[in-house]
Protein backbone atom coordinates (compact mmCIF):
# COMPACT_ATOMS: atom_id res chain seq x y z
CA UNK A 1 0.00 0.00 0.00
CA UNK A 2 1.44 3.20 -0.67
CA UNK A 3 2.45 6.27 1.89
CA UNK A 4 0.14 8.99 2.63
CA UNK A 5 1.59 12.27 1.84
CA UNK A 6 0.43 14.97 3.70
CA UNK A 7 0.34 18.14 1.54
CA UNK A 8 2.96 20.70 2.55
CA UNK A 9 2.08 24.34 3.09
CA UNK A 10 4.04 27.78 3.03
CA UNK A 11 4.65 27.70 6.74
CA UNK A 12 6.31 23.86 6.85
CA UNK A 13 8.58 25.26 3.96
CA UNK A 14 9.63 28.64 5.57
CA UNK A 15 10.36 26.62 8.53
CA UNK A 16 12.49 23.92 7.49
CA UNK A 17 15.71 24.32 8.59
CA UNK A 18 19.20 22.98 7.36
CA UNK A 19 20.98 19.86 8.79
CA UNK A 20 24.32 18.23 8.32
CA UNK A 21 22.78 16.08 5.17
CA UNK A 22 20.44 17.22 2.46
CA UNK A 23 16.98 16.21 3.44
CA UNK A 24 13.56 16.20 1.71
CA UNK A 25 10.05 17.35 2.73
CA UNK A 26 7.67 15.94 0.38
CA UNK A 27 4.12 17.10 -1.09
CA UNK A 28 3.46 14.07 -3.30
CA UNK A 29 2.71 13.24 -6.84
CA UNK A 30 6.75 13.01 -7.20
CA UNK A 31 7.09 16.72 -6.21
CA UNK A 32 9.55 17.50 -3.35
CA UNK A 33 11.39 19.96 -1.53
CA UNK A 34 15.39 19.24 -1.37
CA UNK A 35 16.65 21.22 1.77
CA UNK A 36 20.64 21.44 1.44
CA UNK A 37 23.18 21.56 4.48
CA UNK A 38 23.75 24.63 2.83
CA UNK A 39 20.58 25.99 3.94
CA UNK A 40 19.14 26.48 0.02
CA UNK A 41 15.57 25.16 -0.95
CA UNK A 42 15.32 23.40 -4.13
CA UNK A 43 11.81 21.84 -5.97
CA UNK A 44 12.41 18.65 -7.22
CA UNK A 45 10.32 16.16 -9.42
CA UNK A 46 10.65 12.59 -9.67
CA UNK A 47 8.75 10.84 -11.95
CA UNK A 48 9.24 8.26 -14.75
CA UNK A 49 10.36 8.79 -18.28
CA UNK A 50 8.07 7.67 -20.99
CA UNK A 51 10.83 5.12 -22.25
CA UNK A 52 10.80 3.58 -18.08
CA UNK A 53 13.67 5.31 -16.96
CA UNK A 54 13.53 7.83 -13.59
CA UNK A 55 13.75 10.97 -14.01
CA UNK A 56 14.39 13.68 -11.94
CA UNK A 57 13.74 17.52 -12.85
CA UNK A 58 14.62 20.93 -10.71
CA UNK A 59 12.06 23.75 -10.93
CA UNK A 60 13.34 26.13 -9.05
CA UNK A 61 14.88 27.68 -5.72
CA UNK A 62 11.96 28.41 -2.52
CA UNK A 63 10.99 30.95 -1.71
CA UNK A 64 11.66 32.29 -5.42
CA UNK A 65 9.73 29.85 -6.69
CA UNK A 66 6.32 29.49 -3.88
CA UNK A 67 4.88 26.29 -3.28
CA UNK A 68 1.80 26.88 -5.46
CA UNK A 69 4.01 27.31 -8.66
CA UNK A 70 6.06 24.43 -7.74
CA UNK A 71 2.84 22.68 -7.96
CA UNK A 72 1.56 24.32 -11.43
CA UNK A 73 5.23 23.36 -12.54
CA UNK A 74 4.13 19.54 -11.72
CA UNK A 75 1.07 19.68 -13.20
CA UNK A 76 2.64 20.84 -16.13
CA UNK A 77 5.08 18.22 -16.00
CA UNK A 78 2.08 15.31 -15.39
CA UNK A 79 0.74 16.59 -18.51
CA UNK A 80 3.30 15.91 -20.79
CA UNK A 81 3.86 12.84 -19.11
CA UNK A 82 0.21 11.65 -19.92
CA UNK A 83 0.72 12.81 -23.78
CA UNK A 84 4.18 10.16 -23.90
CA UNK A 85 6.24 13.50 -23.83
CA UNK A 86 9.41 13.50 -21.25
CA UNK A 87 9.05 17.18 -18.79
CA UNK A 88 13.15 17.53 -19.12
CA UNK A 89 13.56 16.93 -22.93
CA UNK A 90 10.49 19.21 -23.29
CA UNK A 91 12.32 22.28 -21.05
CA UNK A 92 15.29 21.62 -23.04
CA UNK A 93 13.67 21.97 -26.31
CA UNK A 94 11.65 25.47 -24.63
CA UNK A 95 14.96 26.74 -23.62
CA UNK A 96 16.77 26.03 -27.17
CA UNK A 97 13.38 27.65 -28.98
CA UNK A 98 13.31 30.47 -26.59
CA UNK A 99 17.61 30.98 -27.48
CA UNK A 100 17.23 30.79 -31.27
CA UNK A 101 13.69 33.12 -31.62
CA UNK A 102 15.83 36.09 -29.45
CA UNK A 103 18.54 35.74 -31.85
CA UNK A 104 16.52 35.37 -35.08
CA UNK A 105 15.42 38.73 -34.78
CA UNK A 106 14.00 41.22 -37.98
CA UNK A 107 17.25 42.80 -38.68
CA UNK A 108 19.22 39.38 -38.97
CA UNK A 109 16.30 37.73 -40.81
CA UNK A 110 16.26 40.90 -42.77
CA UNK A 111 19.70 41.06 -43.49
CA UNK A 112 19.60 37.09 -45.07
CA UNK A 113 16.83 38.49 -47.01
CA UNK A 114 18.28 41.16 -48.14
CA UNK A 115 22.12 39.08 -49.16
CA UNK A 116 19.29 36.56 -51.46
CA UNK A 117 18.42 38.68 -53.09
CA UNK A 118 21.03 41.14 -53.78
CA UNK A 119 22.22 38.54 -56.35
CA UNK A 120 19.45 39.38 -58.68
CA UNK A 121 19.09 43.28 -58.00
CA UNK A 122 21.67 46.05 -59.25
CA UNK A 123 24.62 47.16 -56.40
CA UNK A 124 22.35 50.85 -56.78
CA UNK A 125 19.33 48.93 -55.91
CA UNK A 126 20.34 46.95 -53.27
CA UNK A 127 22.10 49.73 -51.64
CA UNK A 128 18.72 51.84 -51.59
CA UNK A 129 17.07 49.04 -50.04
CA UNK A 130 19.17 48.53 -46.98
CA UNK A 131 19.23 52.09 -46.43
CA UNK A 132 15.45 51.79 -46.26
CA UNK A 133 15.74 49.33 -43.96
CA UNK A 134 18.07 50.82 -41.73
CA UNK A 135 16.13 54.39 -41.31
CA UNK A 136 12.34 53.10 -41.32
CA UNK A 137 12.25 49.75 -40.45
CA UNK A 138 15.18 48.40 -38.04
CA UNK A 139 14.38 51.23 -34.96
CA UNK A 140 11.39 49.94 -34.27
CA UNK A 141 11.80 46.28 -35.36
CA UNK A 142 14.84 45.26 -35.63
CA UNK A 143 16.15 43.89 -32.59
CA UNK A 144 12.60 42.29 -31.86
CA UNK A 145 12.73 38.57 -32.68
CA UNK A 146 10.12 37.70 -35.39
CA UNK A 147 8.33 35.50 -33.94
CA UNK A 148 7.33 37.98 -31.32
CA UNK A 149 6.14 40.29 -34.13
CA UNK A 150 2.58 40.44 -34.66
CA UNK A 151 0.56 42.56 -37.46
CA UNK A 152 0.45 45.80 -35.48
CA UNK A 153 4.01 45.83 -34.80
CA UNK A 154 4.93 45.49 -38.58
CA UNK A 155 2.05 48.11 -39.37
CA UNK A 156 3.64 51.06 -36.61
CA UNK A 157 6.29 52.31 -38.46
CA UNK A 158 4.48 51.45 -42.05
CA UNK A 159 1.97 54.25 -40.49
CA UNK A 160 4.77 56.83 -39.45
CA UNK A 161 6.21 56.35 -42.65
CA UNK A 162 2.30 57.13 -44.40
CA UNK A 163 2.02 59.87 -41.51
CA UNK A 164 5.04 62.13 -43.65
CA UNK A 165 2.93 61.60 -46.81
CA UNK A 166 5.36 59.44 -47.97
CA UNK A 167 2.69 56.99 -49.78
CA UNK A 168 4.72 55.13 -52.16
CA UNK A 169 7.56 54.20 -49.80
CA UNK A 170 5.28 53.03 -47.16
CA UNK A 171 4.21 50.67 -50.33
CA UNK A 172 7.76 49.67 -50.80
CA UNK A 173 8.33 49.15 -46.78
CA UNK A 174 5.21 46.88 -46.49
CA UNK A 175 6.83 44.67 -50.00
CA UNK A 176 10.46 44.57 -47.87
CA UNK A 177 8.15 43.19 -44.53
CA UNK A 178 6.36 40.80 -46.39
CA UNK A 179 9.14 39.56 -48.41
CA UNK A 180 11.65 39.06 -44.85
CA UNK A 181 8.56 37.72 -43.09
CA UNK A 182 8.15 34.82 -45.52
CA UNK A 183 11.66 34.03 -45.50
CA UNK A 184 11.54 33.91 -41.66
CA UNK A 185 8.37 31.49 -42.43
CA UNK A 186 10.13 29.69 -45.05
CA UNK A 187 13.28 29.00 -43.04
CA UNK A 188 11.16 27.58 -40.15
CA UNK A 189 11.35 30.94 -37.62
CA UNK A 190 7.79 31.35 -37.71
CA UNK A 191 4.51 29.50 -38.74
CA UNK A 192 2.62 32.17 -40.72
CA UNK A 193 3.26 35.79 -42.71
CA UNK A 194 1.37 38.20 -40.29
CA UNK A 195 2.10 40.78 -43.42
CA UNK A 196 -0.08 39.12 -45.42
CA UNK A 197 -2.77 40.80 -42.76
CA UNK A 198 -1.61 44.22 -43.58
CA UNK A 199 -2.74 44.02 -47.28
CA UNK A 200 -4.53 48.23 -48.21
CA UNK A 201 -3.70 48.94 -44.55
CA UNK A 202 -1.96 51.91 -45.70
CA UNK A 203 -3.23 55.32 -48.07
CA UNK A 204 -2.56 54.42 -51.70
CA UNK A 205 -1.58 57.90 -54.02
CA UNK A 206 -3.19 58.28 -57.02
CA UNK A 207 -1.16 56.88 -60.09
CA UNK A 208 0.29 60.40 -62.28
CA UNK A 209 0.52 58.56 -65.67
CA UNK A 210 3.55 60.21 -68.06
CA UNK A 211 1.37 62.81 -70.79
CA UNK A 212 1.32 61.80 -74.03
CA UNK A 213 -0.52 63.43 -76.76
CA UNK A 214 -2.93 61.99 -78.69
CA UNK A 215 -2.04 60.51 -82.04
CA UNK A 216 -3.90 62.77 -84.07
CA UNK A 217 -0.94 65.38 -82.72
CA UNK A 218 1.49 63.27 -83.91
CA UNK A 219 1.99 65.73 -87.53
CA UNK A 220 1.90 68.85 -84.97
CA UNK A 221 4.75 66.81 -82.63
CA UNK A 222 6.87 66.12 -85.54
CA UNK A 223 7.14 69.61 -87.05
CA UNK A 224 8.18 71.11 -83.97
CA UNK A 225 10.60 68.68 -83.58
CA UNK A 226 12.04 69.52 -86.75
CA UNK A 227 12.02 72.84 -86.25
CA UNK A 228 13.72 73.14 -83.12
CA UNK A 229 16.65 75.81 -82.68
CA UNK A 230 18.18 73.78 -80.06
CA UNK A 231 21.83 71.99 -80.03
CA UNK A 232 21.55 69.56 -83.07
CA UNK A 233 22.68 66.67 -81.01
CA UNK A 234 19.30 66.97 -78.49
CA UNK A 235 16.95 67.14 -81.46
CA UNK A 236 18.51 64.05 -83.03
CA UNK A 237 17.82 62.54 -79.15
CA UNK A 238 14.01 63.57 -79.45
CA UNK A 239 14.32 61.82 -82.64
CA UNK A 240 15.41 58.27 -81.80
CA UNK A 241 13.38 58.70 -78.05
CA UNK A 242 10.77 58.33 -80.74
CA UNK A 243 11.60 56.31 -83.28
CA UNK A 244 12.92 53.37 -80.44
CA UNK A 245 10.25 54.15 -77.42
CA UNK A 246 13.41 53.23 -75.14
CA UNK A 247 13.25 54.87 -70.99
CA UNK A 248 15.20 57.53 -70.22
CA UNK A 249 17.99 55.88 -68.76
CA UNK A 250 18.27 53.04 -70.90
CA UNK A 251 18.34 55.61 -73.67
CA UNK A 252 21.68 58.37 -72.16
CA UNK A 253 23.93 55.44 -70.65
CA UNK A 254 23.73 54.35 -74.34
CA UNK A 255 27.74 53.09 -75.62
CA UNK A 256 28.29 52.57 -79.27
CA UNK A 257 29.58 49.03 -78.51
CA UNK A 258 25.62 47.87 -77.88
CA UNK A 259 24.74 48.89 -81.10
CA UNK A 260 25.51 46.64 -84.50
CA UNK A 261 24.63 48.64 -88.11
CA UNK A 262 24.86 45.51 -89.66
CA UNK A 263 22.53 43.34 -87.78
CA UNK A 264 20.45 46.53 -87.00
CA UNK A 265 19.99 45.77 -83.14
CA UNK A 266 20.85 47.17 -79.92
CA UNK A 267 21.28 45.04 -77.32
CA UNK A 268 20.85 46.99 -74.02
CA UNK A 269 22.44 45.19 -71.21
CA UNK A 270 20.67 44.33 -67.68
CA UNK A 271 23.39 46.32 -66.35
CA UNK A 272 26.28 49.18 -67.51
CA UNK A 273 29.83 49.89 -66.43
CA UNK A 274 29.29 52.63 -63.88
CA UNK A 275 30.80 56.48 -65.23
CA UNK A 276 32.43 57.55 -62.07
CA UNK A 277 30.34 60.43 -60.88
CA UNK A 278 27.14 60.01 -62.56
CA UNK A 279 24.12 58.64 -60.50
CA UNK A 280 22.87 55.58 -61.48
CA UNK A 281 24.93 55.19 -64.66
CA UNK A 282 24.84 51.54 -64.14
CA UNK A 283 21.35 51.37 -65.34
CA UNK A 284 20.70 49.39 -68.41
CA UNK A 285 17.25 47.36 -68.96
CA UNK A 286 15.24 48.20 -66.50
CA UNK A 287 14.13 44.39 -65.89
CA UNK A 288 17.85 43.63 -65.54
CA UNK A 289 18.06 41.23 -68.31
CA UNK A 290 19.03 42.20 -71.58
CA UNK A 291 17.17 43.95 -73.93
CA UNK A 292 16.77 43.81 -77.67
CA UNK A 293 16.09 46.70 -79.79
CA UNK A 294 15.30 46.14 -83.62
CA UNK A 295 16.48 48.80 -85.42
CA UNK A 296 14.28 49.93 -88.89
CA UNK A 297 15.78 51.92 -91.49
CA UNK A 298 14.83 55.20 -90.17
CA UNK A 299 16.53 55.01 -86.60
CA UNK A 300 19.52 53.63 -88.65
CA UNK A 301 19.68 57.09 -90.20
CA UNK A 302 19.47 59.07 -87.07
CA UNK A 303 21.95 56.99 -85.64
CA UNK A 304 24.19 57.36 -88.28
CA UNK A 305 24.34 61.01 -87.87
CA UNK A 306 24.75 60.61 -84.25
CA UNK A 307 27.76 58.78 -84.84
CA UNK A 308 29.48 61.18 -87.20
CA UNK A 309 28.99 63.61 -83.61
CA UNK A 310 30.27 60.92 -81.03
CA UNK A 311 31.39 57.60 -82.72
CA UNK A 312 34.93 58.44 -81.66
CA UNK A 313 33.15 58.24 -77.59
CA UNK A 314 32.21 55.56 -75.62
CA UNK A 315 28.81 57.20 -75.28
CA UNK A 316 26.21 57.68 -77.65
CA UNK A 317 24.83 60.72 -76.35
CA UNK A 318 27.89 63.01 -74.68
CA UNK A 319 27.66 65.59 -72.34
CA UNK A 320 28.33 69.42 -73.77
CA UNK A 321 30.96 69.99 -71.28
CA UNK A 322 32.98 66.56 -70.49
CA UNK A 323 32.57 63.80 -72.99
CA UNK A 324 33.01 61.08 -70.48
CA UNK A 325 29.71 62.14 -68.83
CA UNK A 326 26.50 61.26 -70.76
CA UNK A 327 23.50 64.49 -71.56
CA UNK A 328 21.42 65.41 -68.82
CA UNK A 329 18.66 63.19 -67.35
CA UNK A 330 16.21 66.58 -68.49
CA UNK A 331 17.43 66.94 -71.73
CA UNK A 332 14.56 65.85 -74.00
CA UNK A 333 11.62 66.90 -71.72
CA UNK A 334 13.73 70.32 -71.73
CA UNK A 335 13.51 70.06 -75.28
CA UNK A 336 9.88 69.62 -75.61
CA UNK A 337 8.95 72.57 -73.27
CA UNK A 338 11.28 74.91 -75.72
CA UNK A 339 9.09 73.25 -78.30
CA UNK A 340 5.86 74.96 -76.43
CA UNK A 341 4.83 71.73 -73.98
CA UNK A 342 4.15 71.57 -70.90
CA UNK A 343 5.63 68.22 -69.60
CA UNK A 344 3.40 67.64 -66.69
CA UNK A 345 0.33 68.07 -68.92
CA UNK A 346 1.09 67.77 -72.37
CA UNK A 347 3.93 65.12 -73.21
CA UNK A 348 7.11 64.32 -71.94
CA UNK A 349 10.09 62.15 -73.29
CA UNK A 350 8.49 59.13 -71.61
CA UNK A 351 5.21 59.38 -72.76
CA UNK A 352 6.60 58.42 -76.34
CA UNK A 353 6.41 54.90 -75.21
CA UNK A 354 2.42 55.46 -74.33
CA UNK A 355 1.96 56.61 -77.96
CA UNK A 356 4.08 53.93 -79.51
CA UNK A 357 1.92 51.55 -77.51
CA UNK A 358 -1.45 52.75 -78.38
CA UNK A 359 -0.62 53.13 -82.36
CA UNK A 360 1.01 49.37 -82.12
CA UNK A 361 -2.36 47.77 -80.51
CA UNK A 362 -4.70 50.00 -82.42
CA UNK A 363 -2.92 49.15 -85.72
CA UNK A 364 -4.73 45.23 -84.68
CA UNK A 365 -1.37 43.93 -86.61
CA UNK A 366 0.91 42.73 -83.84
CA UNK A 367 0.78 40.40 -81.56
CA UNK A 368 0.19 41.00 -77.61
CA UNK A 369 3.56 39.44 -77.16
CA UNK A 370 5.55 41.18 -79.44
CA UNK A 371 4.21 44.55 -77.85
CA UNK A 372 4.94 43.68 -74.40
CA UNK A 373 8.45 42.60 -75.18
CA UNK A 374 8.98 45.73 -77.45
CA UNK A 375 8.14 47.98 -74.72
CA UNK A 376 10.01 45.42 -72.37
CA UNK A 377 7.15 45.21 -69.51
CA UNK A 378 7.40 42.87 -67.35
CA UNK A 379 5.24 39.76 -67.54
CA UNK A 380 3.56 39.15 -64.39
CA UNK A 381 2.74 35.63 -65.34
CA UNK A 382 6.06 33.35 -64.55
CA UNK A 383 5.06 31.08 -66.92
CA UNK A 384 4.25 33.76 -69.97
CA UNK A 385 7.40 35.46 -69.10
CA UNK A 386 9.54 32.30 -69.69
CA UNK A 387 7.98 31.92 -72.72
CA UNK A 388 8.03 35.26 -73.94
CA UNK A 389 11.44 35.95 -73.04
CA UNK A 390 12.38 32.84 -74.51
CA UNK A 391 10.78 33.15 -77.78
CA UNK A 392 11.99 37.55 -77.99
CA UNK A 393 9.57 37.49 -81.57
CA UNK A 394 12.37 39.15 -82.74
CA UNK A 395 10.51 38.76 -86.81
CA UNK A 396 7.58 40.51 -85.86
CA UNK A 397 9.27 42.94 -83.38
CA UNK A 398 11.64 44.06 -86.66
CA UNK A 399 8.41 44.24 -88.53
CA UNK A 400 6.48 46.34 -86.55
CA UNK A 401 9.51 48.38 -85.33
CA UNK A 402 9.38 49.64 -89.23
CA UNK A 403 5.94 49.71 -89.28
CA UNK A 404 6.42 52.54 -87.01
CA UNK A 405 8.88 54.49 -88.27
CA UNK A 406 6.94 54.37 -91.55
CA UNK A 407 3.57 55.43 -89.48
CA UNK A 408 5.77 58.36 -88.47
CA UNK A 409 6.77 59.25 -91.72
CA UNK A 410 3.24 58.64 -92.76
CA UNK A 411 1.62 61.54 -90.20
CA UNK A 412 4.35 63.85 -91.39
CA UNK A 413 1.57 66.24 -93.11
CA UNK A 414 -1.37 65.06 -92.21
CA UNK A 415 -3.24 62.38 -89.47
CA UNK A 416 -3.82 59.24 -90.64
CA UNK A 417 -5.05 56.29 -88.03
CA UNK A 418 -2.90 53.55 -86.94
CA UNK A 419 -5.52 51.40 -88.30
CA UNK A 420 -6.25 52.76 -91.29
CA UNK A 421 -2.53 52.95 -91.84
CA UNK A 422 -2.06 49.20 -91.61
CA UNK A 423 -5.13 48.55 -93.88
CA UNK A 424 -4.28 51.00 -96.27
CA UNK A 425 -4.32 48.68 -99.07
CA UNK A 426 -7.62 47.21 -98.08
CA UNK A 427 -10.58 47.71 -100.90
CA UNK A 428 -13.30 49.74 -98.95
CA UNK A 429 -15.91 50.56 -101.94
CA UNK A 430 -18.87 50.11 -100.70
CA UNK A 431 -18.69 51.78 -97.46
CA UNK A 432 -18.63 55.49 -97.06
CA UNK A 433 -15.53 57.72 -96.46
CA UNK A 434 -15.25 59.27 -93.16
CA UNK A 435 -14.75 62.70 -93.75
CA UNK A 436 -11.67 63.95 -91.16
CA UNK A 437 -11.16 67.65 -90.13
Amino acid sequence: MARTVTPLSDPKCDAAKAREKDYALFDGHGLFLLVKASGTKVWRFKFTRPDGRSGLATFGNYPALTLKAARERRAEALELLAHGQDPIEHAKQTKLETANARANTFKSIALEWHAANSRKWSDGHANTVWRRLETHLFPALGARPVADLKARDLLAPLKAVEKRDSLELASRLRQYEEGIMRHAVQNGHIDSNPVRDLVGATATGKVNHRPALPLDRLPELLARIEADTGRSLTRLAVNLTLLVFIRSSELRFARWGEIDFNRAMWEIPGERQPIEGVKNSHRGSKMNTPHLVPLSRQTLGVLGQIHQKTGLLDLVFAGDHHHWKPMSENTVNKSLRRMGYDTKVDVCGHGFRSMACSALVESGMWSRDAVERQMSHQERNAVRAAYIHKAEHLEERRLMIQWWADYLDANRKIHITPYDFAHRADSADNVVKIKRA
